[in-house]
């Protein structure tokens, strides 16, 4: 079974970076077809995703957080981290790493439990 874990710090002050990890277990990061995500969810609205890393190593981000956004893997861990920078309240979310499947459909198909972050000073 594949299991996601994220890991990081609650509470981030306004300007710094949220950094965030999430440690994959039962599968490879490296493993085609899959892609490796970051969303997030403010409290009381919708998911909204912020990017990925490809089982080869491409990246994709959200337009509206792409400037301030940076994923990356490192393949020896089997892990695969966020960074936001300048954050504000509005970045305060529930941040969930989770698998896609993109091949023959696209699904969401694991999950981390989610951690929240809240950004405050």
């Amino acid at each position: 079974q594949v299991l996601l874990h994220e890991s990081g710090p609650g509470l981030v002050k306004p300007s710094q970076t949220l950094s965030l990890t999430c440690t994959v277990s039962g599968g490879s990061i490296t493993s085609d077809p899959y892609y490796w995500s970051w969303i997030r969810q403010p409290p009381g609205k919708g998911l909204e995703w912020m990017g990925a890393i490809s089982y080869s190593g491409s990246i994709y981000y959200t337009p509206s957080l792409k400037s301030r956004t940076s994923i990356s893997r490192d393949t020896s861990k089997n892990q695969f981290t966020l960074q936001l920078s300048s954050v504000t309240p509005e970045d305060t979310a529930v941040y969930y790493c989770a698998r896609e499947y993109n091949n023959y459909y696209y699904a969401i198909d694991y999950w981390g439990k989610g951690t929240l972050v809240t950004v405050s000073s």
